[in-house]
């Protein structure tokens, strides 16, 4: 090997060393942070674990005070962080002040959950339409219901409509509902009485669209 040969590789090594001597405290800050990164996001990681696990036990505690018709079962449920489950203990609560007779605490309950997640919204405004139907406020309860398009909400609507007085436009609900629901569905029969009590006549064959 020639001596320039030599050289240019030792000049190429004291280079590089002095390229480590200059930057490793940066090389040693940039590890740091890595590490440190991926320590955040462990530590991150488990609070919001253990957030989610302390939240499931105050529903289970909440559901339980429900079901048992605690004093403070409301205070429990409203105390949840707004979210599926809150939005599910709201939907029981709902349910029991309803079945206590308690429609107007039910509609209270019923519309004071926030960030409902879309899954369930379409269930908190039917289960609200019908409390409204049976409340005598039923125009309410249509305006609620007036874009849904699955057979419970258009059955809500048609409910509504008729209590209204406006067996027409409940005839057309009942129809629209029944065209979308499936014909093994052990509810078809009592949609079928509703359709007939407004004047419709139901389709033998009428299967889900």
């Amino acid at each position: 090997m020639a001596i320039d040969e030599l050289l240019d590789e030792h000049e190429q090594s004291e280079r590089v060393l002095q390229w480590l001597r200059n930057n490793a405290l940066g090389l040693l800050g940039g590890i740091a942070l890595g590490l440190g990164a991926i320590g955040g996001w462990k530590w991150w990681q488990q609070q919001a674990t253990q957030k989610r696990l302390a939240e499931a036990d105050r529903y289970s505690v909440a559901v339980e005070a429900i079901d048992a018709g605690q004093a403070d079962a409301a205070q429990l449920s409203a105390a949840l962080e707004p979210g599926m489950l809150s939005t599910l203990a709201a939907l029981e609560l709902a349910k029991s002040q309803a079945a206590a007779g308690e429609a107007d605490k039910a509609i209270a309950t019923l519309r004071g959950i926030q960030q409902a997640d879309p899954a369930l919204k379409a269930v908190i405004d039917q289960r609200l339409a019908r409390l409204l139907i049976d409340s005598g406020k039923a125009e309410e309860a249509a305006r609620l219901v007036a874009a849904e398009d699955s057979a419970s909400g258009l059955e809500v609507l048609g409910d509504a409509h008729y209590a209204l007085g406006d067996q027409d436009a409940a005839r057309g609900a009942y129809e629209k509902a029944l065209a979308k629901m499936d014909v093994g569905s052990p509810l078809r029969r009592l949609l079928e009485l509703k359709l007939t009590e407004v004047g419709g006549t139901p389709a033998e064959d009428e299967a889900k669209s």
